[in-house]
């Protein structure tokens, strides 16, 4: 599964090779190119239905709707690192070269991973609510600029318009109010470009790793982001973690719900952990 406009429109490019050492290799090849979430769904539910690999070529988008689909029907997925900003493959250590990724995909072990249900969307990675979707959102909507130049401008342009907001947290049955910058549900822990934003998160450990990054001025945020880039950032006063398996999150105000690098609900939001749903061709 292809989907043509990831890598700024590299993505088929990126994929050709691969398939013909697939194909080199031994192994039947068909190629879907993507229409959007829904069709991706479809696509990956259809393949896995026939027995098939589903592989999802593209960024962390198609990689959640793409494994979406094989969770539904308990298939096997796999992945091909061609967007902007491929998390959850360089937190995996997926490879980069045509060669290594097509043995991989030959010859690679499969392992269970678990997956986030947030109400009804499933995603590999982690879910966000607050400044960080915020820049998901500034992010999405300047697709025309070099990927690494627009990851870091969007999260200072979402600050300028930012206020904290007041959120209604029940972790295990556990409710509290906070005010808060953001609420991170974390399965795999990266997302940003290349960010550990929630060091302690493990896709197969069976737990959430819950964020919360509490109110404080808005010069404290760009702080914030240079020690994320280190991991020291947990350290701060502001910040909590804890584990769950379940979360509700609510807000005193609409604030945008994204996973995997698209806003995909709104609140109240209802996280769960679904271990081991996902049955996964990696390194």
């Amino acid at each position: 599964m292809v989907n043509p406009i990831s890598g700024g429109g590299r993505a088929p490019a990126r994929w050709e090779p691969i398939a013909a050492l697939l194909r080199a290799g031994g192994a039947t090849v068909r190629t879907e190119l993507t229409r959007g979430r829904e069709h991706a769904i479809e696509c990956a539910e259809a393949a896995a239905e026939r027995g098939e690999v589903v592989v999802a070529v593209g960024g962390d988008g198609l990689v959640r709707d793409a494994a979406d689909g094989a969770v539904r029907t308990g298939g096997t997925f796999s992945l091909v690192p061609a967007g902007r900003g491929n998390d959850l493959a360089r937190m995996l250590g997926f490879p980069s070269d045509a060669p290594a990724l097509a043995r991989l995909l030959l010859d690679g072990p499969t392992r269970a991973v678990d997956v986030l249900d947030v109400n009804g969307v499933i995603a590999p990675g982690n879910v966000y609510i607050g400044i960080d979707a915020v820049a998901t959102q500034l992010i999405n909507a300047g697709r025309g600029l070099p990927a690494l130049l627009l990851y870091r401008l969007a999260p200072v342009r979402a600050i300028l318009g930012w206020r904290a907001a007041g959120y209604t947290l029940t972790v295990d049955g556990e409710r509290s109010e906070v005010r808060a910058h953001t609420v991170v549900v974390a399965n795999s822990g990266a997302y940003g470009h290349g960010l550990r934003i929630v060091p302690p998160a493990r896709v197969d450990d069976g737990l959430l790793d819950v964020m919360v990054v509490g109110d404080g001025p808005r010069s404290r945020i760009v702080s914030f982001m240079q020690e994320v880039k280190r991991g020291t950032h947990v350290r701060r006063p502001e910040v909590s973690l804890r584990t769950a398996r379940e979360v509700l999150v609510d807000a005193d105000r609409p604030v945008p719900v994204c996973a995997d690098g698209d806003e995909v609900t709104t609140l109240p939001a209802r996280i769960r952990l679904l271990p081991g749903a996902l049955t996964m061709i990696t390194p």
